[in-house]
């Protein structure tokens, strides 16, 4: 059985376009879903998110929405963008990272346009999802440390985005990135061989850090 894992953030609005397709696969086949925190995966890495670059949070905004349009995805952005995702995390470790609790969280954020960043706003989605006390459920040590644990097994591996499928130790970053994994699956060594000049081809220069 193929080892399959799913790293994702509510905070991205890519989790929730590829999510369908996630889903489909779940059903098929175990696939574990692994919520990370993506604010502590761009400071592992020294990068910046798409919302901190303004000309890049326009087009990514515009994008989605355009994505979503086009494929008939419905979509509507939280109160604001980027918020913490902290409570929403710790909601889907909480329930079991299960498929119908990862479905109700992006739902609450991307389908239905709520605030998921504080424990107040995401307390009557909680008890939908039977998780009760909501505020010392996500606050339990548990809950913490299996966030945790799913962001530094996602840093070992190499992840660097959000979403990232693995499939069996490789990773495929993006929403855009499901078909080149899905094909991957299919027939791993075909893939292998594809790819086999790109994986050694060498640096000819490398930008050295501004002073």
């Amino acid at each position: 059985m193929p080892d399959l894992r799913w790293y994702f953030d509510p905070i991205s609005p890519f989790a929730w376009l590829q999510w369908p397709r996630i889903a489909a696969l779940a059903a098929e086949r175990p696939v574990q879903l692994r919520p990370i925190l993506f604010a502590a995966l761009l400071d592992h890495h020294g990068h910046k998110g798409p919302a901190e670059i303004p000309a890049k949070r326009r087009f990514t905004y515009r994008y989605v929405s355009w994505r979503a349009a086009r494929d008939g995805r419905p979509l509507r952005f939280p109160p604001a963008h980027p918020f913490n995702p902290l409570p929403a995390l710790r909601l889907i470790v909480a329930a079991g990272s299960t498929p119908p609790a990862v479905d109700a969280v992006l739902r609450f954020v991307w389908e239905s346009g709520q605030a998921a960043d504080s424990v107040e706003a995401i307390a009557p989605l909680a008890a939908r999802l039977g998780v009760e006390d909501t505020a010392a459920a996500l606050s339990a040590a548990e809950v913490k440390q299996g966030l945790l644990a799913h962001g530094e097994e996602a840093r070992e591996l190499g992840v660097f985005g959000v979403p990232t499928l693995l499939v069996d130790g490789e990773l495929f970053w993006g929403e855009d990135a499901t078909d080149m994994a899905l094909e991957w699956l299919r027939d791993p060594a075909a893939a292998r061989q594809r790819y086999a000049a790109t994986d050694t081809l060498p640096e000819a220069v490398q930008r050295r850090p501004a002073r």
